[in-house]
């Protein structure tokens, strides 16, 4: 027999990056008495959600992380639930680079809350997880967020946000051969909300100011009214499936599971099926309870919960624990392809092992790479001709660049290629490569320079709209080939005030040769310490990356040539003394200072013959093939190829 269980809401927040969902969420722990008065984190102004300090510092969500919420205002009462209603809220990542995240997100919710920024609408990832969410029949509550910016044009957002659904619902129908009921995705509540300052209301503000609101008491009824309570038949076998790992260092490896059915209880003895097929018995040592951003001990779970089980070493992500005389076969997990690839492999430079980096061996390097498996159901590893180097393929460049800067402060030293795309064969054996959907938001000045730069790396406009405010949105179909180096040419054609956001939109036919960097290299010609003698001698022949003092090695890159061709430079060339005073001996130079490249800029730099050695300390750009000579019979070799 179906029973409902009233007391639980399970919800995910989907939106583009930097639309407010953290802070929401934020706001909504602070409503629901989360924390004590007196927590650090009210005086931080932090995003409480944001735990690791990448996402503090880019100002994104990685992990999709959970948090448990016990509602008890008039919205619970009014349901029935006076003690409470338990929320279990789902923060996923807006980037589409993290689409393993938010399809594991999404596989332990009823429901989602769609939120758009009233400036800027739905843009290409709101696109993609709220794809996501209609795939898999989940109701939609739109959010309106940030309805108090100065430029929020709330009305045009709505009708935006809205002809998206009625898209995605007809892309739906002809992609799963079914009847998709429109009128009933169309039909969403919409709530306008001010995430930072903690305030809903379900009547649209015309100047900002939310009408009648004091707190977020519209968007938990709304959560309570259209997030269907979890069902269940209270006479099915246990079934419950890992969608997340964390690790304690008391318990080890700790599974997140959503418990789909029956009864899972702390110390006992379930069927553990693996991805392949194969069950073993396994025994549950400890179950935890979120509650607020804590794990308490328990000592069960129930159908709709969402709990750490410890116990199982071995566990990974899509396993399921069902009874071991009646198993129910569980969904499995779907993730896209990745489209995007980089070699990674130990450091080769002259200074290499020279610094803080302590992880220099293939072994640990390799080890780290399974490791990143065992929670990263989006990456594949692969051998190459190497034994000190592997591909790794991701959904996208940001994912990879994340993974890289991750083991760098973890204090690996690494040397990263050029990122590839990921190509196939049709049928007629014919190569294939991704397409991604772009989406730029450019000041009208910069228009015909954005519109240059994209048709120059194959890009084909489909749209464009201008919405009178001095700024036009503009969308294109381009390959991802085209995207790799693209954001520092952008954002230099538009002085910094463009932005674009791309996702992935299938494979086509490959788009033919793409023009990449225009300019060349400055090469070190010798290794050693630079010098300022040096610099100011070439300052005129290019944009510099190293400063004084700084050790440079053979093959090093030093420096940006305006010109296309590489040029070798001595950097290291010191003054020669004498005896005699030069008149102009008082007078000081000053040097321009280096431009300072981050990871991601670095990996946009480089062409295909070169790479990025990346240590704690330091990130430089270098020649795969150090030495001049054997540089230039490999450059011979490699036209001769072609």
């Amino acid at each position: 027999m179906k029973v409902t269980r009233s007391d639980i809401r399970n919800v995910a927040i989907v939106a583009h990056v930097d639309h407010g969902k953290t802070t929401l969420v934020d706001a909504m722990l602070w409503q629901s008495d989360v924390f004590d008065s007196h927590a650090s984190v009210e005086s931080t102004g932090e995003r409480v959600m944001d735990s690791g300090d990448l996402e503090r510092e880019k100002g994104i969500t990685i992990l999709a992380k959970n948090t448990a919420i016990t509602y008890k205002g008039p919205a619970a009462a009014k349901h029935g639930e006076p003690d409470g209603i338990i929320i279990n809220v789902v923060d996923t990542p807006g980037h589409a680079d993290f689409g393993g995240e938010v399809e594991r997100a999404l596989s332990m919710v009823d429901g989602v809350v769609l939120l758009v920024d009233a400036s800027e609408g739905p843009l290409p990832q709101t696109r993609f997880v709220l794809r996501k969410a209609l795939a898999g029949r989940l109701p939609v509550i739109v959010v309106v967020n940030k309805v108090d910016r100065p430029d929020s044009r709330i009305e045009a957002v709505v009708s935006e946000t809205t002809d998206l659904l009625l898209n995605l619902a007809s892309d739906l129908e002809g992609d799963i051969d079914e009847t998709v009921d429109i009128d009933a995705i169309l039909d969403v509540p919409v709530i306008y909300a001010s995430g930072k300052a903690g305030l809903a209301s379900v009547e649209q503000p015309e100047d900002g100011t939310l009408p009648d609101s004091s707190d977020l008491e519209p968007l938990f009824d709304a959560i309570l009214t259209n997030i269907p309570a979890p069902t269940y038949d209270d006479e099915a076998p246990v079934a419950a499936q890992v969608t997340n790992l964390d690790a304690s260092p008391f318990l080890g490896r700790l599974a997140l599971i959503r418990v789909h059915s029956g009864v899972i209880r702390k110390g006992q003895t379930l069927g553990w099926r693996k991805m392949d097929g194969t069950m073993k018995s396994a025994k549950i040592s400890e179950l935890l309870r979120t509650v607020g951003l804590e794990r308490v001990p328990d000592t069960e779970a129930g159908p709709g919960d969402i709990v750490a089980i410890a116990g199982i070493p071995d566990i990974t992500i899509g396993d399921s624990l069902v009874d071991m005389e009646n198993p129910i076969d569980l969904p499995e997990i779907h993730v896209d392809e990745p489209a995007i690839s980089l070699t990674i492999g130990i450091n080769t430079s002259p200074l290499a092992g020279k610094v803080k980096g302590h992880k220099l061996t293939a072994r640990q390097v390799k080890d780290r790479l399974d490791r990143e498996l065992v929670g990263n159901v989006s990456l594949r590893i692969l051998p190459t001709d190497r034994p000190d180097a592997w591909e790794v393929q991701g959904r996208g460049e940001l994912a990879l660049a994340i993974l890289v800067e991750q083991m760098r402060r973890e204090g690996f030293e690494l040397t990263v290629g050029k990122p590839q795309v990921v190509t196939k064969l049709d049928e007629n054996g014919k190569v294939l490569e991704p397409y991604e959907h772009m989406t730029i938001d450019v000041p009208e000045e910069h228009l015909g320079a954005v519109t240059q730069l994209m048709a120059g790396r194959k890009g084909r406009m489909t749209t464009m709209t201008n919405h009178g405010t001095g700024w036009v949105r503009m969308e294109y179909t381009i390959p991802s080939r085209g995207l790799i180096g693209f954001r520092t040419h952008f954002l230099t054609e538009t002085r910094g005030t463009g932005i674009g956001s791309s996702l992935f939109a299938g494979y086509d036919a490959w788009a033919g040769e793409i023009e990449s960097r225009i300019t060349g290299s400055l090469i070190a010609d010798r290794q050693g310490a630079v010098t300022p003698f040096s610099l100011l001698r070439l300052e005129d022949r290019g944009t510099f990356f190293v400063e004084p003092t700084q050790e440079v090695y053979e093959g090093m890159v030093v420096g940006e040539n305006p010109r296309a061709e590489d040029m070798e430079v001595n950097v290291v060339r010191e003054k020669e003394l004498t005896n005699m005073r030069a008149a102009s001996a008082d007078t000081f130079e000053t040097l321009v200072p280096p431009r300072k490249l981050t990871l991601e800029e670095s990996l946009e730099f480089i062409e295909d013959d070169e790479c990025v050695e990346v240590t704690p300390e330091t990130i430089r750009i270098r020649k795969v093939v150090l030495n001049a000579h054997d540089r230039v019979r490999a450059n011979r070799k490699r036209a001769q190829g072609k």
